[in-house]
């Protein structure tokens, strides 16, 4: 019912939507960095075609537009419906447990340049961030102008500060699934609010 929805009567055939979370789920599994090289390996290999419902023969999709469709899959939020399709699956095999979980997080680098971390007065650098290289710039005073939710942070006492974002997951004991996640700003204080609402959720 939620594919059918995203359909269109007008215009030109769109990738198939089950096709596409299909190749979507194979990019993850995969860890293929980019819709390019997806596209690209579909295209070659046979059991990727199999999974995702392609023929031998079957023209593969052109990957800006597999980009874009996969934009409006995830508008719709079917990533999530999925996820929770998953869940009620596992609980209907008594794969999960109400008692015991596990939270942890880990530091997500975003997609954004250190040469877009300036002020936020709209002061600028003198080198208009050409070399920032012994410039004092924190969190209060600066942020990025192409990610302004990403905050500057460092995974440990002399690792090198980057844009970053904090995803953090929920798993149970028993068998180890993931049954919730969430992305928050990085925050060492994050991890426990993220950890109590995840918790929350799984009690409701």
């Amino acid at each position: 019912p939620a594919f059918a929805e995203m359909y269109s009567e007008r215009g030109r055939p769109s990738i198939p939507l089950e096709q596409l979370l299909r190749g979507l789920l194979l990019q993850i599994l995969f860890t293929i960095r980019s819709e390019r090289l997806l596209v690209e390996r579909i295209d070659y290999d046979l059991l990727f075609r199999w999974f995702v419902g392609l023929g031998m023969d079957d023209k593969v999709w052109n990957h800006s537009v597999f980009s874009k469709n996969r934009d409006r899959l995830l508008d719709y939020g079917i990533d999530e419906l999925l996820f929770e399709a998953i869940k009620r699956q596992a609980h209907a095999n008594k794969l999960l447990s109400q008692d015991h979980f596990s939270v942890d997080g880990t530091l997500i680098e975003a997609c954004a340049s250190m040469k877009s971390y300036k002020p936020k007065d709209g002061s600028g650098d003198d080198d208009d961030g050409e070399n920032f290289h012994g410039q004092k710039r924190s969190n209060d005073t600066h942020a990025s102008t192409s990610d302004p939710d990403a905050r500057l942070c460092r995974k440990g006492p002399g690792k090198e500060a980057k844009l970053r974002y904090m995803g953090h997951i929920l798993t149970e004991n028993r068998n180890g699934l993931i049954v919730g996640a969430t992305l928050t700003e990085a925050n060492t204080r994050e991890e426990w609010t993220a950890a109590v609402e995840l918790l929350a959720e799984q009690s409701v």
